[in-house]
């Protein structure tokens, strides 16, 4: 398998664990130099997406993935892990909508997560 794909896969797992919600996957590898695949989720409060943050960190240190910058963690309403070839956003449901990453990134191929 393709690393930058178990990556993913190892993210939405630990996403699905904390019950995020709507967890998309859009493949940017032929649009963009800045990584291959973002993944997008929403939580309900800034507990769940803290606590979201932390399984994915977790679970990709697991795999020896290593975080190279995290950002929002504090505010906890926008949540962006790089992780080099996968980053994750982990949004308030708000957020989610006002920022709209699955629009500005249209251009992106829509991953299936269950052809992980």
């Amino acid at each position: 398998m393709n690393i930058t794909l178990e990556m993913a896969k190892t993210v939405v797992q630990a996403l699905e664990d904390k019950k995020g919600e709507d967890i998309q996957i859009i493949d940017i590898s032929e649009i963009s130099p800045i990584a291959d695949y973002f993944i997008l989720a929403s939580g309900g409060n800034r507990s769940q997406i803290q606590a979201m943050a932390d399984a994915v960190e977790e679970k990709m240190h697991q795999k020896h993935h290593f975080l190279k910058q995290i950002e929002g963690y504090d505010s906890a309403n926008w949540i962006l892990m790089d992780f080099y070839d996968v980053i994750v956003h982990i949004f308030d449901r708000d957020s989610r909508i006002f920022y709209d990453l699955e629009r500005i990134w249209r251009d992106g191929k829509q991953v299936d997560t269950a052809d992980l």
